[in-house]
């Protein structure tokens, strides 16, 4: 549904359709208010709503530093936050509460300094690697235990516990209580106001719709939900929290949580399917979680259900950003698949976008898991996967740059033996030189799993995981089940593009020589002469035009980068799954790295995760690209994302959504894993870019995460706007 204009708050109607459109143009004014305010913005667009003004809190610290680290200083300032936080009552909205302010994004002073880790420090910035140290959540909770519980069943879980244990967990428990708490102080506080606003409303149909959410949030401090509205509000509301807690962003499957709910309300007379539409886009609305929708069951049975039907139709009548995943198998709802890409299509908002089932179980198997539990591990973040409640990985956290690591190897080469440079010792020294950042990369992961729950403890995911309540245990420190951690490359394609060039260019056209090549590359490719190095090195055969060098050098780099994380555990015993992914690193990272051999320049950004670089053929065939990264895929069930944005002329007229299915299928037939796509109009971006109050509900999928286009620092719009004219226009 396309934007209208926002009716009068004043007029008596109070239809779903007309509510909203009051709700959309509010989350485009707190998007604005956001931007003005000098939120970043670069990341997903969050459900959160600045703060109102002159509010302040301010946490207490428990370390010398001014931070607060561990149980105590963690669970304590949250509980003191929920205390403080501003309530958010929409009287038009099905749901009350969203967040506004982040602990760990907003007052976490870093790492816990008790706990250095000096040691690595050099071997992490010489090679260009995110460690992850200190990240937060990265893993998936399973709502099913809150919703069978309930706020106040958690905590009677929490203290039968802690009966359990000895005095040497009470800490654990205390700051779990102390969590639950300040979560039944802020829903009560919400109440309250509520009950406020509802005196105080003059319509008749918000007035009862604040009665009712009053009625909904007052049995949900303690109580588990039994409708379907109290079931959103609880997801609404621990996603309030924890994204309030550390950013925890991870969802569920969707559908299948809510579909027991919805059948109840249903054979009741309680609901109908347009009310089930309204509370479910109420829930999209509230914050952009990821959820998956469809896929197999355990047992390789399709999931797809009316539910799903409605949590797509709720989202193409909100018309915001979302991040809704379908799982493609072999047995997916086809009328459901076809549905989902006319909403791609039609909507043009970047959503939804396609995991492939075969590539992600098979890999995942490849870890010595079965299927059945293989195909629980669904799509809850940007790229990556999760076994719900059971599963800590640090997805996302870490990377290497791997074109750092062969410019190391570059520069030692040069240096140490000029007169045996080639490409072939050159790979040796890569390889030699990316063994040694895989394991300095995997110690660092050794020391985020030791000493995690000192200074930052996952106390809300906690709380829905198997384990952590039970053994007293956090998730990052043996709480869970499994620990899978991931390692993604970034810079596939400036890596296998500069192998290319240089076994293009100095060995078989011999038009260059390494000492010539490595002059230009310490001066940036300066002078006239500098440019036409240059450009006879960026168009060398490019990794994408399909059987290419730079095809060949790409799949090659995969392999070993594939088989140095699969060599073996970290030293500690922890199981690696390596990927391709930058996520929004690729600027940060491209600015730490001088001239590569493909053409780049110093400073610019790295390729984009395990894309192609723009330009890699004149036609930037859709086919041609799908077929390069099914190619690369690692193999072991994480992922190496395909990133494509096509021209609304490419995806219009008749069969346009049966070939982008087709596409999709086919990727993931090739053992492709994740499928992102947008389909927007070249000259509308370049617009929206110059000027970006000109498109204000243009929206695009970044990377993994959606977001408002006009959000996105001019850096960040410069890095999608060279992406979508050069690949899809």
């Amino acid at each position: 549904m396309a934007a209208k204009t926002m009716p009068d708050e004043r007029q008596t109607d109070f239809s779903y359709e007309a509510r909203l459109c009051l709700l959309r143009e509010r989350k485009m004014g707190q998007t604005r208010q956001k931007i003005a305010a000098g939120w970043s913005m670069d990341v997903d667009d969050h459900g959160s709503v600045p703060p109102p003004e002159g509010w302040h809190w301010e946490p207490t610290p428990n370390h010398a530093n001014g931070g607060f680290y561990g149980l105590r200083g963690w669970s304590g300032n949250f509980r003191s936050l929920m205390e403080a936080l501003p309530t958010y009552v929409d009287p038009v909205d099905a749901l009350a509460g969203r967040w506004s302010v982040c602990l760990y994004g907003r007052w976490y002073k870093g790492w816990n300094p008790d706990f250095a880790y000096d040691e690595l420090k050099a071997d992490q910035e010489l090679y260009g690697i995110v460690s992850g140290i200190g990240g937060p959540q990265h893993f998936g909770p399973d709502y099913r235990i809150g919703l069978e519980l309930g706020w106040g069943g958690l905590l009677a879980k929490v203290r039968r516990c802690r009966a359990l244990h000895g005095p040497d967990k009470a800490a654990f428990y205390e700051a779990e209580e102390n969590v639950i708490l300040g979560v039944q102080t802020l829903i009560r506080r919400t109440v309250a106001d509520i009950g406020r606003a509802a005196g105080a409303e003059p319509h008749a149909g918000r007035r009862e719709n604040l009665r009712e959410m009053a009625e909904v949030n007052a049995h949900l401090v303690d109580g588990p939900p039994r409708t379907l509205r109290e079931a959103c509000q609880w997801i609404a509301w621990f996603n309030t929290v924890s994204r309030t807690y550390n950013g925890d962003g991870a969802g569920c499957q969707l559908d299948e949580i809510l579909r027991p709910y919805y059948e109840q309300d249903r054979a009741a007379g309680r609901l109908d399917d347009e009310g089930t539409i309204f509370l479910l886009a109420c829930l999209l609305l509230n914050d952009t979680h990821y959820y998956q929708l469809a896929g197999p069951d355990a047992e390789g049975r399709d999931q797809t259900s009316h539910v799903s039907y409605l949590i797509l139709e709720a989202a193409h009548r909100l018309g915001t950003t979302n991040n809704l995943t379908i799982r493609v198998h072999g047995g997916l709802d086809r009328d459901f698949f076809l549905r989902s890409v006319r909403h791609l299509v039609e909507d043009r908002k970047g959503w939804p976008r396609y995991s492939g089932d075969k590539g992600l179980t098979e890999g995942f198997m490849r870890n010595g898991y079965p299927a059945s539990l293989a195909r629980q591990r669904i799509a809850v973040g940007c790229h990556w996967n999760a076994i719900p409640g059971r599963e800590y990985t640090l997805n996302d956290v870490v990377k290497i740059n791997t074109a750092k690591v062969l410019d190391v190897a570059f520069q030692e080469m040069m240096d140490e033996a000029p007169d045996r440079a080639s490409v072939a010792e050159l790979w040796r020294r890569f390889e030699g030189h990316l063994r040694w950042a895989v394991l300095c990369t995997a110690r660092g992961i050794d020391h985020h799993l030791a000493h995690q729950k000192d200074n930052a403890p996952e106390l809300l995911l906690d709380l829905l995981c198997h384990g952590p309540v039970e053994k007293g245990l956090d998730a990052s420190d043996g709480g869970v089940e499994f620990y899978n951690m991931c390692i993604d490359g970034s810079g596939l394609a400036t890596v296998a593009d500069s192998l290319a060039a240089l076994e293009q260019r100095i060995e078989r056209d011999r038009v260059l020589t390494w000492p010539e090549i490595a002059r230009h590359l310490r001066e940036d490719y300066a002078g006239a002469e500098g440019e036409r190095v240059r450009v006879m090195m960026a168009s060398a055969p490019r990794f994408g035009r399909g059987g290419s060098l730079g095809d060949a050098w790409a799949a090659r780099t995969s392999r070993l980068f594939t088989e140095i994380v699969k060599a073996g555990p970290t030293p500690g015993g922890r199981n690696l799954i390596p990927g391709w992914f930058s996520w929004a690193n690729t600027i940060p990272l491209g600015k730490a790295l001088r001239a590569t051999p493909n053409g780049r320049h110093a400073g610019r950004p790295l390729s984009h995760g395990a894309n192609p670089d723009p330009g890699f053929r004149k036609d930037a065939a859709p086919t041609a690209m799908a077929r390069a990264i099914a190619a690369i895929q690692p193999g072991y069930g994480n992922t190496a994302p395909i990133q494509l944005e096509l021209d609304p002329g490419a995806a219009r007229g008749d069969g346009a959504v049966e070939k982008i299915a087709g596409l999709i299928q086919a990727h993931f037939d090739l053992g492709g894993t994740l499928f992102n796509i947008n389909v927007l109009d070249a000259n509308q971006v370049r617009a929206a870019h110059e000027d970006p109050s000109r498109c204000p509900d243009l929206v695009v999928r970044v990377t993994g995460f959606s977001a408002y286009f006009a959000a996105l620092s001019p850096e960040f719009r410069q890095l999608v706007v060279d992406r979508i004219i050069e690949d899809g226009g």
